[in-house]
């Protein structure tokens, strides 16, 4: 993994993303996701994905965390990671991106499928809370 921030414990989280992967409803997709963040204060914040049966109101892994950081504290995000069933590594869809975005930032941390990016590198040209001022 290639990173811009060598002192941080990527793996650790990876492990709080997995913990969380293990608690996803998926009757219907049977693709559990979990994700993991750091808020700036240094909380760890969660969450697994939550399907229904209507399908489309499915809830992503990011929404949990994201709620989890507003319930706790709010704040922003600075490093983020997100895993399936088989502990890989894996993207978050284009909603959670624009999510991570909101609630990280340009310069959250995101451990992606090849290797630690910012989130204007994943989400480049993103609209934001400043495009409506």
């Amino acid at each position: 993994m290639s990173t811009q921030d060598t002192a941080f414990d990527w793996e650790s989280l990876k492990a709080a993303a997995e913990e969380a992967m293990s608690h996803a409803y998926v009757p219907y997709s049977r693709f559990p996701v979990g994700a993991a963040a750091i808020a700036e204060d240094g909380r760890t914040v969660v969450g697994c994905n939550v399907e229904n049966a209507s399908y489309g109101v499915g809830l992503c892994a990011e929404c949990g965390l994201v709620s989890q950081l507003h319930i706790t504290g709010g704040g922003r995000l600075t490093h983020f990671v997100c895993v399936n069933r088989e502990r890989e590594i894996i993207m978050p869809c284009g909603r959670c991106r624009q999510l991570l975005h909101e609630n990280g930032g340009p310069g959250l941390l995101l451990w992606t499928v090849s290797g630690v990016k910012r989130m204007d590198e994943v989400l480049p040209d993103a609209f934001g809370p400043d495009d409506l001022d």
